[in-house]
């Protein structure tokens, strides 16, 4: 690992001020994020079977006392209350795990045993964290599982802590909202490559952790690297006052969709008078467009999904908790939790609204947006994972698109033909670093990052342009409040400085793979034609399932790949019949060798090298492109 640089002396001024200017003498957060404590897992590790460490929170350790000056003392502040580990009451029969992963797993004690609610990423901690539990609430058989929502840090440990087998006889029951399973595999197929290299990057992967490398991601730590999983739901909610009974307990249920996922829902249990607000409510500004690439979500729609949380449970809640952070209690507090997060949402909609019909830019709208007191104040509207900058951008982006209507930006060069011209006009790249280094001195550091891109990206062997630009990565990275801002800029240095560390984090399991419809494996085989290398060629295959009867005519024509349900296989190029579109999914990302299509089961008719001409012009994509470089090294 190259040599970690100071702080500036700018950069300390900056968390000086930060610290002086808002209420670090509140405390309320401190004594929520620790109420109800009972037990830690000790060590604060958890390993897989092979014994490779999937989760260490005991590295966190460092985080401890006043902030450092290479660490924002806002997020130094919120990386010690997510470093809590360990199991919580939320109130009798409600207990939680927090600080096993990125997420929380919350366990719902009804008659005979627990509902499990989000049961992590990993399989390895989602079973650290029920054998904690069990430990000291008595070996409970798990009786359900609720996924609040479709991102994998609340589905993906669902084997730790049951089975398929007990799923489908029926000891289990499994519920989701609508949609869920469609959506869980999709954000991950599609764009999954991509999504997958950019959040090593979120997440500080790559990172060393300490006061300057990784802290933490505001929404939580960082995410597991054990085994994702995936049972399919077999109970979907799909209305809002939908109420079922799982183990006797009675569950009250709110549709959120289009909120921080595309398939979301909060609940409540009458019994508990506790509320579980997903991932919708909690202590940080939330992500309208995460940092790794997503749809860009709707914070008008969020806002009134949270309006209609408060008309419909808060006069009944004594307790509200989510898929993140620590609780909230008490009838006053909550009504006044949720109201500050739902105001948030709604004034950066409107106000970004406002703003572009008087004709700013996104960018311009992101430095003039300023929250009202009453939100600044507020510790839970912090930009710790989401960011209003980045927030504010992506509502533009979802209402007018990456154009901002300049006829300059229309047609721009690429950014390595900018990069050329800029560093051109600007005298050469030694003119241009030598400049920086006066602009870096001086502590203007998006300027430097700036036009130093611009550099690297002309000449990515420019030795000096390249050191200075990360250490203005490092520079800007101990600045930010934002967990996942800062992992960023470190990545980015980390990569300078050393090299590609390509996608220390993938979702793509076996589990998810095999809830593939025959659609979506279609449309991801579709995605990863290379046109050009396909333009002339044209073949048609059929595929037919033997366990349902369906047949599917794939046919590659003008560099694309369509399909279509047909009721007869005849005329094809090629037959391909199987007993389950799971065996051609798991085998389509390796290569349909004959022998593994034996293995499989899978039967070819016909003209056995349309096969092979159509893997032949697939592209999977590559999960080590470059980022802060023009290209790999």
């Amino acid at each position: 690992m190259a040599t970690q640089k100071d702080p500036t002396a700018i950069v300390i001024g900056q968390q000086r001020a930060l610290a002086e200017r808002w209420p670090f003498d509140d405390t309320q957060d401190f004594a929520d994020a620790e109420r109800g404590f009972i037990a830690k897992l000790e060590p604060g590790v958890v390993r897989a079977d092979d014994g490779r460490v999937v989760w260490d929170n005991d590295s966190y350790a460092f985080i401890s006392g006043e902030a450092p000056g290479s660490v924002n003392p806002s997020l130094w502040r919120q990386s010690s209350l997510v470093t809590k580990q360990g199991l919580f009451e939320v109130t009798e029969g409600i207990y939680q795990v927090r600080g096993l992963d990125l997420s929380n797993i919350t366990f719902v004690e009804g008659d005979s045993g627990v509902v499990v609610i989000d049961p992590l990423i990993s399989t390895e901690c989602a079973a650290a964290a029920l054998a904690l539990y069990r430990e000291h609430r008595g070996d409970r058989p798990v009786t359900g599982v609720i996924y609040t929502h479709s991102h994998a840090d609340h589905f993906g440990g669902v084997k730790g802590v049951t089975t398929q087998a007990d799923v489908d006889a029926g000891r289990v029951a499994v519920l989701a909202p609508e949609g869920f399973v469609h959506h869980a595999i999709a954000e991950n197929v599609y764009a999954g490559t991509a999504m997958s290299r950019r959040a090593g990057y979120m997440y500080g992967a790559a990172l060393d952790r300490g006061p300057r490398g990784a802290v933490g991601a505001g929404l939580g730590q960082t995410t597991s690297t054990g085994t994702i999983t995936l049972i399919v739901p077999t109970v979907d909610i799909t209305s809002t006052g939908q109420v079922e009974v799982v183990d006797g307990l009675e569950i009250e249920f709110q549709m959120a969709p289009g909120t921080e996922a595309p398939a979301e829902m909060h609940f409540y249990f009458p019994r508990y008078r506790a509320l579980c607000m997903a991932e919708n409510a909690t202590h940080n500004l939330h992500n309208l467009l995460t940092l790794r690439g997503a749809l860009v979500r709707d914070p008008n729609v969020w806002s009134k999904y949270l309006t209609e949380a408060i008309d419909l449970f808060s006069a009944r809640s004594d307790v509200a908790f989510a898929s993140h952070h620590w609780p909230t209690w008490g009838g006053d507090r909550i009504l006044t939790f949720l109201e500050t997060q739902r105001d948030l949402y709604a004034y950066l909609h409107d106000q970004t609204l406002r703003m572009l019909n008087q004709g700013l830019t996104g960018p311009e709208i992101a430095e003039a947006m300023t929250l009202p007191p009453a939100l600044e104040k507020a510790w839970s509207t912090h930009g710790y994972y989401g960011s209003v900058s980045h927030n504010v951008k992506a509502i533009y982006q979802r209402y007018l698109g990456w154009f901002d209507g300049n006829p300059a930006h229309l047609w721009q060069h690429p950014p390595v033909e900018q990069a050329i011209r800029y560093v051109e006009f600007m005298g050469g790249a030694d003119a241009v670093v030598a400049k920086a280094r006066g602009s870096f001195d001086a502590g203007d550091y998006r300027w430097v990052a700036e036009v130093l891109g611009h550099v690297v990206f002309a000449e990515p062997g420019h030795a000096a342009a390249r050191e200075l630009l990360a250490d203005t990565y490092e520079q800007l990275g101990y600045g930010s409040e934002n967990g996942t801002w800062r992992n960023f800029y470190l990545s980015g240095a980390t990569e300078l400085r050393e090299g590609s560390f390509g996608t220390p984090i993938a979702t793509s399991a076996a589990d998810m793979i095999a809830q593939l419809t025959p659609e979506m494996l279609f449309d991801a085989l579709a995605i990863q034609v290379d046109g050009p290398r396909a333009w002339d060629d044209h073949l048609t295959i059929d595929v037919a399932f033997t366990d349902d009867g369906a047949r599917y005519r794939v046919t590659l024509a003008n560099g694309v790949l369509t399909h279509r349900r047909v009721a007869e296989s005849e005329g094809a190029d090629a037959t391909l019949t199987l007993p389950h579109h799971a065996q051609l999914a798991a085998l389509a990302g390796g290569g349909l060798s004959p022998e593994a299509m034996a293995q499989a089961g899978i039967e070819l008719a016909g003209d056995a090298s349309a096969l092979g001409r159509l893997m032949a012009v697939l592209d999977p994509g590559d999960p080590d492109f470059a980022i802060v470089t023009p290209e790999k090294e």
